[in-house]
């Protein structure tokens, strides 16, 4: 049976005087209608009806909320609803589904809680303090065609597990936040606009998520969206917010085989679609903490901060976004935050396209950067990107640059327009492939401690250099093509050692190739043609080795050699120039097999060595030496620091590291398979000097021995032994450790294996603790992939490198049985037994010396009774703990000597003797006295 309708109208016969009164009055699914007038009164609704105004209906709180809904499907239809305090609440949704349309709420918020589940449509919420709305619980609301007005606060407020989605929404000058979000709450928001707040027009933290879709935010005093998330993230697909992703992560050529860039999850995030971001005080996007944002076909403009700033752990997924005209970086990324850009532009900058620093670890796919006020690709710090199919131009400094720590991994990119050079690397490392850099300043520089990788790249039109490798650099270029530069095709600093395989320098308007002093280059296989002057320009004191390169068509003679340069053309072409060589009276040229087209008198044949002669120049050639095989196959010893010494310049290096390994104490066995290496070594060098081949080798050594038994005393000896007989370019020795090479999170590991092994080519690489790499019971952890990375670098750099793994015994036969290639390219273990007694008594002696402090013959004695009680448990460090002991000792003795003087009063007194004597009483307390 229908309900029967009420009516309110004071005054009236028949009619309800209170709006309570009538629905107490009535039946579940009634209609109340009310007269137009002021009501004083507060209503309570917990039944299904239906009040309508007739006119304009003022609905005043007598006290607390003006209406509250407990239960039921109430609805309110056109009324004006006002509170008396405006920080509190004039409308409370405690439960039911209510309906509130075409309704003013003023004077107070509109608060929707418990599981309440309301529907407003078409209603303001205007004059309000501390929010408009303010939605908690597990209350579902839905707000469409809302205006928010005049509120002195936050506009909408959603907190605990609380969700509400707005449509064609307008939020208009509140002075607070615009949308504030807190633990997990969700709001869906759908072409609504905010405008003109006073702080973020969407600010999220905790778990608390968003979803906006084609949202206009401006005006703010704030940035337009900001989070600031708490938890740990996963993968992008475990993101709640996420719909579908019809932009898969991209697998770049720069990346090891299998291996995805990082994803990430913030709690529940934030994603915006095709909104409009524009006019904010501060960045349009600011993520912070762990929290994670995606755009879509996002447009974010004209912000005086960042247009997109990304830091702490925060996450960033940008596809199809329009980052431009802001007056600071279009893209910040700091602290270990993560983004991945696809498809996306960041233009017209104050400041950096992209700026990314600390740990930060950003992707761009398919992006355009250009027009930038300062440098359009920055890393600093420990930064690391990956940049595929990206357009670079017109930047005011550099197109990418790379400082301090960081690293760039470039693929198919394109660089044009840099006021400067179009890459430059200062300090950190980067990998370009396949990319292409033109009306550049200068096409790329590199002046960094790490080896650079350019392969199949193009550098055309360079107002100066093509390619400059700085002073003391190693780079490597891989079928580079250099055209038309400005100034010299590539340019080798000052002690610089570049390893170049095939490619082409053609047009350039000064010399193809300057090597300048002390500078040690290993080309192979590469064309200079067309140069305006010489096509290799070797500068007094340069050095290097040519082999199978073409020089054509130079204007000035094709070789110049200067003054004290080294200079082995070997298999080399000259041809379509006047004349082959040029070279100063103190210059030392050698040319092999080297033929020469079209000169009326060629100079080159006249130097090709012959008899006693041909075998004494070819003893320096085998210090270039790539390794075993000795021709271009190899890689990393070509840019051998010791290219300029002859061979008896090795021989005194030779033997100064013999007397150095003599002299540590004890390890006889290992130096007697020191030795016996060192002699394979030097019968591989003298059979490639006989032209004979060199008989197998594998140089990688395993060594196993408890800390401090001088395991890296002797890697850094035999890293000199090998660069002094020419098998390595420089002997240096990087030591990595399992937190060097093992990453975080999946795709982390790789690179960062990859990292430490580049910096170690020309040397040998130290892995301490090396077992740690494989521990026992876990078989996901990413130690495994570091081995199988590590495995395939050996392979691919096998004549480059000197890999030495050590540890405890045990742990090294662990390690060697995870990897079957890594047994294979491990077959010789140096052992290094624990020290005596008696030889870390001669360790304390030695430190003594190297201190000026004399150890009496007393000393001696208790020395060697305290190291024979000493314990030898897990915290024995061997030659380490003999080093404390002498340390302890120094400082028992100036305690000694200080108490003497002072009780003297004459501490200025004390004579040789008593400062440097070394006694008994001096050793630290322990098992002997």
């Amino acid at each position: 049976m229908k309900a029967a309708a009420q009516r309110v109208a004071p005054g009236s016969w028949g009619a309800h005087r209170t709006i309570g009164a009538a629905v107490r009055g009535a039946r579940p699914g009634a209609l109340i209608t009310v007269q137009a007038g002021t009501y004083i009164e507060s209503v309570v609704l917990d039944k299904d009806v239906s009040l309508v105004a007739k006119g304009e209906v003022r609905l005043v709180a007598a006290r607390g909320p003006a209406v509250t809904v407990h239960a039921g499907r109430a609805e309110l239809r056109g009324f004006v609803l006002s509170g008396t305090a405006p920080r509190e609440a004039a409308v409370l949704l405690r439960g039911g589904e209510p309906v509130l349309r075409d309704c003013e709420i003023t004077g107070g918020r509109v608060e929707v809680t418990g599981a309440a589940a309301p529907l407003l449509t078409g209603c303001s919420v205007l004059r309000t303090e501390g929010a408009a709305l303010w939605l908690t619980g597990t209350s579902r609301t839905t707000l469409e065609g809302l205006t928010v007005g005049g509120c002195d606060g936050d506009g909408l407020v959603a907190g605990d597990e609380a969700r509400a989605e707005l449509t064609d929404a307008v939020l208009d000058g509140v002075t607070g936040r615009g949308v504030v979000l807190t633990a997990g709450a969700h709001v869906t928001l759908t072409r609504c606009e905010i405008r003109g707040s006073g702080g973020a027009a969407v600010f999220a933290e905790g778990h608390a998520g968003a979803t906006l879709r084609e949202c206009r935010l401006h005006g703010t005093g704030g940035p337009g969206v900001w989070l600031r998330g708490t938890a740990g993230r996963g993968t992008a697909d475990d993101n709640p917010v996420r719909e579908s992703d019809p932009h898969p992560q991209s697998r770049g050529s720069a990346l090891p085989r299998g291996v995805e860039p990082r994803t990430t999850r913030g709690t529940q995030g934030v994603r915006l679609r095709g909104c409009e971001i524009f006019r904010t005080a501060g960045a349009g996007v600011l993520a912070d903490g762990g929290s994670a944002v995606l755009l879509d076909a996002c447009h974010v403009h004209h912000t005086s901060g960042a247009a997109v700033l990304v830091t702490a752990q925060a996450a960033a997924e940008l596809t199809a976004v329009r980052a431009v005209d802001c007056e600071d970086t279009a893209l910040v990324v700091s602290g270990s935050g993560t983004v991945t850009a696809h498809d996306s532009t960041f233009a017209r900058t104050a400041a950096n396209g992209l700026y990314a620093v600390d740990e930060a670890d950003v992707s761009l796919t398919g992006c355009t950067v250009r027009d930038t006020a300062y440098s359009a690709l920055h890393l600093g710090g420990g930064a690391r990107a990956r940049v595929r199919g990206c357009t670079v131009t017109d930047s005011a400094e550099y197109g990418m640059r790379v400082t301090e720590r960081a690293e760039l991994l470039a693929d198919d990119c394109e660089v044009t327009g840099a006021e400067l050079a179009g890459v430059s690397v200062e300090g950190g490392d980067a990998a370009l492939r396949g990319c292409r850099i033109s009306g550049t300043r200068e096409g790329v520089r590199l002046r960094t401690s790490h080896r650079p990788l350019l392969a199949d790249c193009e550098i055309t039109g360079t107002a100066e250099t093509g390619v400059r490798i700085g002073r003391d650099t190693g780079a490597r270029l891989e079928n580079v093509t250099i055209t038309a530069s400005g100034t010299a095709g590539l340019l080798l600093e000052e002690g610089s050692t570049a390893v170049v395989d095939g490619g082409a320098i053609r047009d350039t308007a000064g010399s193809g190739i300057v090597v300048r002093a002390g500078a040690r280059p290993r080309m192979h296989g590469t064309t200079v043609a067309s140069a305006a002057k010489n096509g290799l320009f070797v500068e007094e004191g340069g050095e290097g080795r040519y082999e199978d390169c073409r020089f054509t068509g130079s204007r000035f003679p094709a070789v110049y050699a200067g003054a004290r340069s080294r200079v082995l053309l070997r298999r080399c072409t000259v041809d379509g120039t006047e004349q082959d060589l040029l070279r100063d009276e103190e210059a030392e040229v050698t040319a092999e097999d080297c033929r020469v087209e079209g000169v009326s008198e060629p100079v080159l044949p006249t130097l090709a060595p012959a008899g006693e002669r041909e075998r004494r120049t070819a003893v320096p050639a085998v210090a270039h030496a790539a390794g075993p095989a000795g021709g271009a196959a190899g890689g990393g010893a070509r840019d051998q620091d010791a290219s300029g010494d002859d061979a008896g310049q090795a021989g005194e290096k030779l033997a100064a590291l013999h007397v150095e390994l003599d002299r540590l104490v004890g390890l006889d066995g290992v130096k007697r398979d020191v030795v016996t290496l060192t002699k394979l070594m030097q019968m591989v060098t003298i059979r490639q000097a006989a032209g004979l081949s060199a008989p197998p080798l594998n140089r990688h050594l395993v060594f196993a021995g408890n800390p401090g038994t001088g395991k890296t005393t002797v890697a850094r000896l035999y890293g000199g032994f090998l660069a002094a007989l020419g098998l390595l370019s420089r002997g240096h020795l990087v030591e990595a450790d399992r937190g060097d090479l093992v990453g975080e999170y999946v795709g982390h590991t790789a690179p960062r294996t990859t990292a430490v092994f580049r910096r170690a080519l020309g040397g040998v690489l130290f892995i301490d603790e090396a077992y740690s790499l494989v521990p026992q019971g876990n078989q996901m952890d990413f130690g495994a992939e570091a081995v199988s990375t590590l495995v395939k670098l050996m392979e691919d750099h096998r004549d480059e490198v000197v890999v030495i793994v050590a540890g405890y015994p045990g742990g090294m036969n662990r390690l060697l049985e995870s990897n079957a290639g890594l047994a294979s390219r491990f077959t010789r273990t140096l052992r290094f037994e624990d020290y005596s007694s008696a030889e870390l008594v001669r360790i304390v002696e030695h430190q003594a010396d190297s201190h000026e402090y004399t150890v009496v013959p007393e000393t001696t004695e208790a020395l060697h009774g305290y190291f024979e009680t000493l314990p030898r448990g897990e915290q024995f460090g061997n030659g380490r703990s003999a080093r404390q002991v002498f340390q302890l000792m120094t400082e028992r003795h100036a305690q000694r000597v200080a108490e003497l003087c002072l009780s003297t009063a004459d501490l200025a007194a004390a004579g040789p003797e008593l400062l440097t004597a070394l006694l008994p009483a001096d050793l630290p307390p322990g098992e002997a006295s």
